[in-house]
């Protein structure tokens, strides 16, 4: 029996769209592998000394993300689900009538609020960051930031030769802004990397957000513990300011995130649909930093999940997209190793670090203090309209910490969702 010809065109249509669909999926699958800068690696004998980033970048087997240029609010490449800042607003329901699925490639209502002010506290100087943080703001249809450096001893800072602290710096003012676009921007650059320099800017970043309004410190950079971390604590309780710092991206605590005077930020993984880029669920992820401290005293603000916890500080306190296979799109146009680093996809608690920031910025409450706001945080545990609760997954040494209802050591409260809460 022959078939109408109106039931042959029919299948091959489907057919040419099946096809279309297969190589549409296979651009999306492009073979990568992580990578940690020189920036981010931690050395022995830097304990207690000096400060690494926390920062990993996502590699094509090309060497760069590329393909067909998109219009503004979208990735500048078709073709890739990484996340933007209208997909993480989206995930996170940070914005009203969110996209079904949350894809990134069709996802276009970013955040709107912050106010008062974020200080990003990173080390050398990033000699591109306003004009960076200007390609980055048009791209995803950002309005345009109020953004300024501050040398933190009054002298400008050399580079660093391999540009990992560069893009770190990309990282951490694109991500503030995108998730608090209303908030001043201030970029506190360190003349190193050593503590010293670091605290000390970190003194300078407070008082500049005091005198703004109130506000957040960033911080996406640490270090192993050492017995005399204590004595820096003090540093991160100027009034009105609020401290966020990287949990790091390996098992274990680091400094100044273990502090209790700072809001310890750690990792998660957004897991995608690999075909149409729709949001399936949040997990952990294994390589985030976490744990009990091994020199901090349990904060008041833990004393419910004292039996979790123990005598000792518990990290996380709170966890954002950080696994750079979920990663996030950065523009810098400094030399990363050679050559201009451009549109790529980073990962590691240095996106969860001033992520987080912007997000407690946009809220609005203005703590007085990253105890506060940690208080806040806690008063919501397990309360479905302000966290969600990573439920599913495991990380830690071993990898024998379990994702759990409510807090756990993989990634604290969970997730932001919403503002209410923060």
């Amino acid at each position: 029996m022959s078939r109408p010809k109106w039931l042959l065109m029919t299948l091959v249509f489907v057919l040419l769209c099946g096809f279309a669909r297969s190589a549409e999926a296979q651009q999306q699958r492009t073979k990568t592998h992580v990578i940690t800068p020189k920036s981010s690696e931690e050395v022995p004998k830097d304990l207690g000394l000096r400060a690494h980033t926390n920062l990993l970048i996502l590699n094509p087997s090309t060497g760069k993300f590329s393909g067909t240029a998109q219009p503004q609010e979208l990735p500048p490449f078709a073709g890739y689900f990484y996340e933007t800042p209208a997909s993480i607003a989206c995930v996170y329901h940070l914005v009203p009538h969110r996209s079904p699925g949350c894809n990134p490639n069709q996802t276009t209502k970013n955040p709107s609020g912050g106010g008062g002010a974020i200080a990003i506290v990173d080390a050398y100087d990033d000699p591109n960051a306003a004009s960076d943080l200007a390609v980055f703001s048009t791209q995803f249809g950002l309005p345009v930031a109020n953004f300024t450096v501050v040398y933190a001893n009054g002298t400008q800072p050399a580079q660093d030769s391999t540009g990992g602290w560069e893009l770190e710096e990309s990282l951490d003012i694109e991500w503030s802004h995108a998730m608090a676009p209303r908030a001043k921007i201030f970029l506190v650059e360190a003349a190193s990397d050593s503590l010293d320099d670091l605290f000390g800017a970190v003194v300078v970043a407070g008082n500049l957000v005091a005198s703004n309004g109130g506000g957040e410190v960033s911080m996406s950079w640490g270090g192993g513990e050492f017995l005399q971390e204590t004595q820096f604590d003090g540093i991160f309780t100027v009034p009105g300011v609020v401290y966020v710092a990287s949990a790091g991206d390996n098992p274990g605590v680091i400094y100044p995130s273990a502090s209790p005077n700072v809001v310890a930020a750690g990792g998660t993984s957004i897991s995608r649909d690999p075909n149409f880029g729709t949001f399936l669920y949040e997990n952990t992820w294994q390589d985030g930093g976490g744990g009990p401290s091994q020199v901090e005293p349990r904060p008041k603000f833990q004393n419910e999940i004292a039996f979790l916890v123990g005598p000792t500080r518990g990290l996380p306190d709170i966890s954002f997209d950080a696994n750079p296979n979920t990663g996030v799109w950065i523009y810098d146009s400094n030399n990363y190793e050679g050559e201009p680093f451009d549109w790529g996809v980073v990962g590691g608690t240095s996106v969860s670090a001033p992520s987080l920031a912007g997000i407690f910025n946009a809220a609005g409450k203005f703590q007085r203090s990253s105890a506060a706001e940690n208080a806040e945080i806690y008063r919501y545990l397990e309360n479905s309209n302000a966290f969600r609760d990573i439920t599913y997954g495991n990380c830690g040494y071993y990898i024998g910490d379990l994702a759990a209802p409510g807090w756990d050591f993989c990634t604290g409260v969970g997730s932001p969702y919403g503002y209410e809460g923060k």
